[in-house]
């Protein structure tokens, strides 16, 4: 394999500095050398992390958010893709992950929800940050990025369900849409169990619910045919409550949901 030019120019150096030390020596030493900017890159302290993400802001960005009903409060304004390759050049870093989120910065905890480990972060502070959305894509992004992945995520998905505030109410919909997503090996029984709880939740007309219900809905109904039909009457079912949201909710549902029985049966 072809060496690059870089790399023969270390190799080059390190025979010169190391020529009365070992071979093994000098080799650990190159290695080393390597590996030094990566460790550099990889372990950045908060302050540099908010220093990258204030030179990727953009105040169109930011004017854009707001149009999308995103909070703009403590926001910079820097595109998902943007802290998305920040993420990848950090890695998993629970501590940085755990700072980023006290810092209250929209983007800064957006990054903490990329590079945080699901095995360190705990129920108590699953709760904390779940607590403290307050925007869609905050709830969206913790839920899709680590807290799905957690052993407490299914329990915490029936109990954010019942919850009053509306963004942490989201996140127990949202969490059931993501194990729709990504729980390929579960059997029917663990998402069956949560059309109840959407059919007893489809009441709520707050924007961010409803949609999260019908995405949820939505998504489960498309893991396999007979969810599929049980997602289907689901819906039918909630169509019957007397209330706004829970029409939209069966119906938004039903639009897609039947379209894809169509197919499947043609």
């Amino acid at each position: 394999m072809k060496q690059s030019k870089e790399n023969r120019n270390q190799e080059e150096i390190f025979k010169t500095l190391f020529s009365d030390t070992t071979a093994d020596t000098a080799a650990h030493c190159l290695i080393l050398s390597r590996a030094l900017p990566r460790l550099i890159l990889f372990s950045m302290t908060v302050e540099e992390t908010l220093t990258q993400l204030r030179l990727k802001s953009s105040p169109r960005y930011l004017d854009g958010m707001k149009r999308f009903g995103i909070s703009d409060e403590y926001a910079m304004g820097i595109p998902l893709p943007d802290l998305r390759k920040l993420a990848k050049r950090i890695k998993t870093d629970h501590d940085l992950a755990t700072a980023l989120w006290k810092t209250k910065i929209h983007e800064a905890r957006m990054l903490a929800s990329m590079i945080a480990d699901e095995k360190q972060l705990t129920e108590k502070q699953a709760d904390e940050w779940v607590a403290d959305f307050n925007s869609w894509d905050i709830c969206d992004q913790v839920c899709g990025n680590i807290l799905y992945k957690t052993p407490f995520a299914h329990q915490k998905s029936l109990e954010y369900a019942a919850a009053q505030e509306e963004f942490v109410k989201r996140a127990g919909f949202v969490l059931m849409a993501e194990f729709a997503i990504h729980k390929k090996s579960e059997a029917d029984d663990f998402f069956l169990s949560f059309f109840p709880v959407m059919e007893r939740e489809a009441w709520d007309n707050r924007n961010f619910v409803k949609k999260a219900i019908s995405w949820s809905l939505r998504q489960i109904g498309k893991k396999n045919h007979p969810l599929m039909l049980a997602a289907i009457h689901t819906a039918h079912r909630i169509a019957t409550q007397n209330h706004k949201a829970a029409r939209w909710i069966a119906s938004n549902a039903l639009n897609e949901l039947s379209s894809k029985t169509s197919l499947i049966n043609n």
